[in-house]
């Protein structure tokens, strides 16, 4: 028999946040039972399926969790992650962290939290980007011991309300090809005569146009040919689709830090 999870969304009230409580009223295995916004938030009291489109659910977006469930999805803001994962910590509630932008002394924060409940950080949530990241790694094993040398470039595109840069994912990307090939250097953009390209450099491109929902592009150029990897998102229901995913994967675990790679069985 499948089993059914009882699901909290944090930050209901935004884009994803809507797209979650939306796609998750669909499936079997999900009882959405709260929909949690920030206090003072002008959608407080409506009702979550009505806000995303797909009729009334009878769950009301409230800032508190009145009921107990299995487990939370949060697509928020970094400050209000960190405060969801203590929330879940403190409860043993396992939470799949789909916010980007985590760093610092915010980011130390989620991760203590892991210490007490199960907890999922992934810079995405789309199952292509983390398949992408799985060859990138595998390319860039075979590739560093090219003895010509090869130069690695991420050219990442979003839309224009995008306010991080490069992307959460695109620094993933580069992070994955430097712990195999050892690069050392980090460039965002190039202008000037910066001169001849070093070999030990990974270079970042950010692009910001109309509604883009995110394209991720990795660049190894060597002597004579080009490989490329590239993954596209066509609608944000790709990064929902995997939160989803990752919901009923974390639902059940122990308390540890877990990835879309456990996810997907890598």
């Amino acid at each position: 028999m499948t089993d059914t999870f009882t699901l909290g969304v944090h930050g209901a009230a935004g884009r994803m946040g809507q797209r979650i409580v939306a796609l998750a009223s669909r499936d079997s295995q999900f009882r959405l039972r709260a929909a949690l916004e920030a206090p003072g938030s002008t959608q407080l009291g409506k009702d979550a399926g009505e806000l995303a489109g797909v009729g009334r659910l009878g769950v009301p977006v409230t800032s508190e969790l009145a009921d107990r469930v299995d487990v939370i999805i949060d697509f928020s803001v970094p400050a209000a992650a960190a405060r969801i994962a203590e929330y879940c910590a403190e409860r043993k509630i396992p939470l799949v962290i789909a916010t980007t932008g985590l760093e610092g002394e915010i980011r130390e924060r989620v991760l203590a939290a892991s210490q007490e409940t199960a907890v999922l950080i992934s810079p995405s949530m789309s199952l292509a980007v983390n398949l992408a990241m799985k060859l990138v790694r595998e390319a860039s094993k075979v590739l560093k011991s090219v003895p010509e040398g090869v130069d690695v470039e991420v050219i990442e595109r979003h839309h224009r309300f995008k306010e991080d840069a490069p992307s959460g994912t695109a620094l993933k990307f580069g992070q994955i090809v430097a712990e195999e090939m050892h690069q050392t250097d980090h460039v965002h953009g190039r202008q000037g005569r910066p001169g001849v390209r070093p070999r030990n450099e990974i270079g970042y491109h950010a692009l910001r146009v109309g509604d883009n929902v995110g394209e991720h592009t990795i660049v190894f150029g060597l002597m004579g040919e080009t490989l490329e990897v590239t993954v596209k998102g066509h609608t944000r229901d790709s990064y929902a689709y995997g939160a989803l995913s990752a919901a009923k994967f974390l639902a059940t675990k122990k308390a540890g830090l877990y990835s879309m790679a456990d996810v997907m069985g890598f």
